[in-house]
C-alpha cells in the first residue's frame, strides 16, 4: 500500500529508505506550513528569512548582536546575511554600527519601526499559525515537539 507521502509526491518507486520518507515528509511538510506565513509576510515586502532577523533583533533588545551571532540563531540559514541586512537596514527597520570595543565586530539593531512592523504582524501571525495546526490536538503537537527535538538532536548547526 503506498504511504500518504508517496501519493502527496507522486511518487511511483518506494523510497529508499524510512529515513528518506522522514525527511522528505519533513521537507514537505515545512514547505506546507510556512507557505501562509510567506504569504502574510509577502504583503508587507518581507521574506521569511527578513521575518526571522527581525525577531531575532527584537529578543536582543538594546543592545542588538553581531552579524555572526544573529547567523548561528536563524531557522533557515541564509548565506548571504549581509545582503539580507542590506535590504533592512535600506527599509530603516535595522541599524547596523561597528562595536566600539572590536571594529571587526559589525552590530546590527532593530529601530522603532522594525519594532512597529513586528507588533503590526504579530496577531496575524499568532493566528495564522494557530489555523495551521488546529486540526492536531495539543497533546499530539506536544509529542511532534519531542520528536522533532528528537530528529534534531546530534545535528551540527
Amino acid at each position: 500500500m503506498a504511504s500518504q507521502l508517496k501519493r502527496e509526491i507522486k511518487q511511483q518507486r518506494p523510497f529508499r529508505s524510512l529515513e528518506e520518507e522522514v525527511v522528505l515528509g519533513m521537507m514537505l511538510t515545512v514547505d506546507r506550513l510556512t507557505a501562509p506565513i510567506t504569504d502574510l509576510l509577502r504583503q508587507q515586502d518581507l521574506g521569511i528569512s527578513q521575518y526571522n532577523v527581525l525577531r531575532i533583533l527584537r529578543g536582543a533588545g538594546n543592545e542588538g548582536l553581531p552579524s555572526g551571532e544573529i547567523a548561528e540563531r536563524m531557522i533557515r540559514r541564509d548565506p548571504d546575511l549581509t545582503r539580507l541586512l542590506d535590504r533592512l537596514e535600506s527599509r530603516r527597520v535595522v541599524t547596523r554600527a561597528r562595536d566600539a570595543t572590536d571594529r571587526r565586530v559589525v552590530r546590527a539593531k532593530i529601530t522603532e519601526a522594525g519594532l512597529r512592523l513586528l507588533d503590526s504582524l504579530d496577531d496575524s501571525i499568532d493566528q495564522t499559525v494557530q489555523r495551521i495546526l488546529a486540526h492536531v490536538p495539543k497533546q499530539r503537537l506536544r509529542t511532534l515537539s519531542k520528536l522533532l527535538e528528537e530528529a534534531r538532536a546530534g545535528l551540527s548547526g
